[in-house]
């Protein structure tokens, strides 16, 4: 679904709607709309510094969230670990002058502590752009969600507890551990 909402799939029949208008090739309006994959985006020889330029984001405020990357402006972006790329790519994506940020599975490769922090960016950008998030780390979707989706049998279904998501069969309650860890 993703995959066409950006423009990387062709369905046979679609349709994307911004405050009620249509707008085609959504994908090709970097003010409008901006998508994080799965999987790394950036280019692995980009610097930093060029990255921070390209999107118009500035890296002081970056360094001073996160102090460990103090140290990389001018390195390579495959010289940090995938857990640094994945936190950087969700920075950035987050950060941009954009209506509409699409996160797919933002919470991979990353430890307990920085999920939390992404979390409260994401809480924090909301207040400025409309945010999608698809992960299976349900728990984490949970806490920072206005509205949670599943997609199951081809439709969207508002979810609005634990229940609901064993109802409609993405987890089993009685798997689940006791100390909601």
């Amino acid at each position: 679904m993703l995959n066409i909402i950006y423009g990387n799939l062709t369905p046979t029949h679609k349709c994307i709607r911004f405050d009620g208008n249509f707008i085609l090739h959504a994908f090709k309006r970097p003010d409008l709309l901006v998508y994080l994959p799965q999987q790394h985006f950036i280019p692995s020889w980009l610097t930093l510094k060029r990255i921070f330029s390209d999107f118009n984001i500035e890296y002081a405020a970056f360094e001073k969230q996160f102090p460990e990357f103090k140290s990389h402006y001018t390195s390579s972006f495959k010289a940090l670990s995938s857990g640094q790329q994945r936190l950087l790519e969700i920075y950035l994506i987050l950060k941009s002058s954009v209506q509409f940020a699409i996160l797919d599975e933002p919470f991979s490769f990353l430890s307990p502590v920085l999920v939390e922090h992404i979390k409260e960016m994401i809480v924090q950008e909301r207040q400025n752009k409309g945010i999608l998030v698809t992960d299976h780390k349900y728990r984490d979707i949970m806490d920072i969600s206005d509205n949670l989706y599943v997609l199951s049998d081809g439709k969207t279904h508002l979810t609005k507890s634990l229940n609901d998501l064993e109802r409609l069969g993405y987890l089993k309650l009685s798997s689940e551990p006791a100390d909601n860890s």
